[in-house]
């Protein structure tokens, strides 16, 4: 007797990817299904191409079929999607598995905080990161990593003099706080100004990143027009507090992305400030701004939250003596941080399928 394809979909949605943690029927990853008296047939894939990823995979499936077939032959091929050509997507920047704008509509609401600490909690997991502090009027990196009396320096690299980030932590930092006096205003137009960022992306040797994280300035102008223009982004972050002053920003600045000629999509919303919690009262939280503004937006418009990161005084000594809050090991904020990277990683691999599906079926 032939099974029915609902049961053997059924079963297979039980089996989950292991570093997506979703199941392979919905990731659409079950393919050439074919159903017969004694035997069936299926290529499943996987987002790890590693040898020992594909094997695991493979006796995920084999053995969950056997468990209800367990006289059917299981004609099973494990594939791993194909790479994300990078090289193909991007002239520039090739080297960078992705490239992740982290942006907001406001300013005020904790942005460069939220970059600096995520970009900390990445190196932490073992991934290869740098930031590019594209905040050009307001640049923040130098003071939240301790470096602002640093200079990047020259290198020649292939024939062409190349910028050498500044490196703080595990991290390689470009800013224009690293080539202006910090007590000085950037006066430019907005030309100029994309101009400098385009410069940072374009005329630095990153060497092979996993992650570059764009902090980008508030708004919606010339600088984000200049950056989507010059390298296909790979997602981006919103971040905001939960009050509906800055929700309206946050709206404007996802919608900005969603637009048919910018189409980037969203990995997430950050709620910042979410609470306060006073350091004499660590079980007490006060809403001042509001509360669940960024989560109930994220519900709206159908985009995925990334977590809630309280108010504390921590946070803030912590970026101002330069060293990130996501390094105070076993706080109960680097935890807030810590759960904040697992999504923000799930959500950007999510997106890597997504488009590799696409491109698959175009």
């Amino acid at each position: 007797m032939i099974p029915e394809r609902e049961k053997i979909l059924e079963l297979l949605g039980t089996v989950n990817d292991p570093d997506l943690k979703k199941d392979i029927v919905s990731l659409n990853f079950v393919d050439d299904l074919v159903l017969e008296e004694n035997r069936i047939s299926l290529t499943v894939s996987t987002s790890n191409p590693a040898l020992h990823a594909r094997k695991k995979m493979q006796e995920l499936v084999t053995n969950t079929l056997k468990g209800r077939f367990s006289d059917m032959e299981i004609d099973l091929t494990v594939k791993s999607l194909p790479a994300d050509a990078s090289q193909a997507r991007r002239k520039i920047l090739p080297e960078i598995k992705n490239i992740i704008a982290v942006a907001s509509g406001k300013g005020g609401v904790g942005k460069s905080t939220v970059t600096a600490n995520l970009a900390g909690g990445l190196v932490k997991k073992g991934y290869k990161v740098g930031i590019v502090d594209a905040d050009i009027y307001g640049p923040s990196m130098p003071t939240m990593f301790d470096v602002v009396g640093e200079r990047p320096t020259m290198i020649e690299y292939e024939g062409k003099p190349m910028i050498r980030p500044v490196l703080s932590y595990g991290i390689y930092i470009l800013s224009i706080g690293f080539f202006t006096e910090q007590d000085n205003a950037v006066v430019w137009r907005g030309p100029m100004a994309a101009k400098a960022m385009t410069q940072m992306l374009t005329d630095a040797h990153w060497d092979e990143l996993d992650y570059l994280l764009i902090d980008l300035p508030p708004g919606t102008g010339d600088i984000h027009l200049s950056l989507v223009q010059t390298v296909p982004l790979d997602g981006a972050v919103i971040v905001s507090t939960p009050q509906e002053v800055a929700l309206t920003d946050a709206r404007k600045g996802i919608n900005m992305f969603k637009l048919d000629t910018i189409n980037v999509p969203i990995i997430g919303i950050v709620e910042n400030m979410a609470w306060f919690t006073p350091e004499e009262l660590p079980d007490n939280k006060y809403f001042i701004f509001g509360r669940d503004g960024a989560k109930n937006l994220a519900n709206g418009m159908n985009v995925p939250f990334l977590g809630h990161l309280p108010l504390v005084q921590s946070i803030r000594e912590a970026g101002d003596a330069g060293r990130p809050a996501v390094f105070q090991e076993n706080s109960l904020l680097a935890s807030y941080i810590d759960e904040m990277v697992d999504r923000f990683i799930e959500n950007v691999n999510l997106a890597r399928i997504s488009r590799i599906k696409k491109a698959q079926h175009a």
